[in-house]
């Protein structure tokens, strides 16, 4: 018998030992800070399902990406609310779109901080699906068809323009079947071969997507995403979409939801060596802050504890809107 000769909680008795022998260490580096910004002037708006969250117009945005910087967060991620919007999403790449426009204005305050940028198209669609649709009605009732290859030269252009405007790192989120080829050829052709691609390569089509929908003003009119997002059920099937990714050039693979999908994030892991992404999503984010405003959590312990999770399951970097409460913590 190993007990007595072996007592597993010698090495748990003092914080000093339960540190040294720490197997998983989160760190500030670790995360990226997304960003909702949007048309207008003089708008910090709190969301409602995502308390600590808010929207920002161009000339609120500076206090709120130097607080980032000054916390040592090294990315954002940019996600942006059109003034108008239209069937093929153009404001999505407009040169003077609202993520184009803020990508220039943070480069310019911050050269080093990494200005990662979603490439989708809900947030600028009329019908708030991730690329073009075919609708037809019947009975009174409008059904659509997201059409997969013409979308992705919409795809296409939004990234070669994000690109442009300064971004570091292009992130496509619309799970498209060969958007990664497709994007990683566009930028290639207008001399972007230098940005790395990271990509939403497993998207589930999640319940967890609840509060960004209303933060992003991107609820699909018709219908839903179960025919381009994933099935949660599946766990195969994350194999192969980031398989095709990685053949089609992906730097980084990214999995979504996380806090549900953590065999998914260790599979990835345990199958691909390129950087993994996990994102900590907008559901997951308002269930914790939502118990902690009722006392029923302590939410730093809670947060610090799920985060470490993700990332002992594999990650190597995490999305979370948690980023700049959890550098603050981190940093005592």
């Amino acid at each position: 018998m190993s007990f007595p000769i072996t007592r597993h909680r010698r090495l748990r008795g003092t914080a000093g030992i339960r540190g040294m022998v720490r197997e998983t260490i989160l760190n500030t580096l670790d995360f990226i800070q997304p960003i909702f910004v949007t048309y207008g002037t003089g708008v910090k708006n709190e969301i409602g399902s995502m308390p600590g969250v808010y929207h920002f117009s161009l000339d609120m945005l500076k206090a709120e990406v130097d607080e980032i910087a000054a916390l040592g967060i090294p990315a954002v991620l940019l996600f942006g609310i059109p003034e108008t919007k239209d069937a093929i999403g153009s404001s999505g790449f407009a040169d003077d779109g609202i993520v184009q426009e803020a990508t220039r204005l943070i480069k310019q305050w911050y050269p080093e901080l990494l200005v990662v940028a979603d490439t989708c198209l809900c947030e600028f669609t009329d019908h708030g699906h991730c690329g073009m649709v075919h609708t037809h009605t019947v009975d009174g009732v409008v059904h659509g068809d997201v059409i997969n290859d013409a979308s992705l030269e919409l795809l296409t252009r939004t990234a070669v323009s994000q690109a442009k405007a300064g971004a570091d790192i292009i992130a496509p989120s619309n799970m498209m079947d060969g958007f990664v080829q497709a994007i990683r050829t566009g930028l290639d052709e207008n001399g972007f071969e230098h940005v790395p691609i990271m990509s939403y390569s497993v998207k589930y089509a999640s319940a967890f997507y609840g509060p960004f929908r209303e933060a992003a003003d991107s609820a699909p009119q018709f219908g839903n995403r179960k025919t381009y997002q994933m099935d949660p059920a599946n766990l195969r099937e994350a194999i192969r979409e980031a398989d095709s990714d990685v053949l089609e050039g992906a730097d980084m693979l990214m999995v979504k939801p996380a806090l549900a999908y953590l065999d998914v994030i260790r599979t990835i892991r345990d199958q691909f060596d390129l950087p993994l992404v996990a994102y900590n999503v907008s559901g997951e984010y308002s269930m914790v802050k939502a118990a902690a405003l009722q006392g029923w959590i302590d939410e730093q312990a809670v947060v610090l504890e799920m985060l470490t999770g993700m990332k002992r399951a594999g990650a190597d970097i995490i999305i979370t809107y948690f980023a700049k409460d959890a550098a603050r913590w981190l940093q005592g």
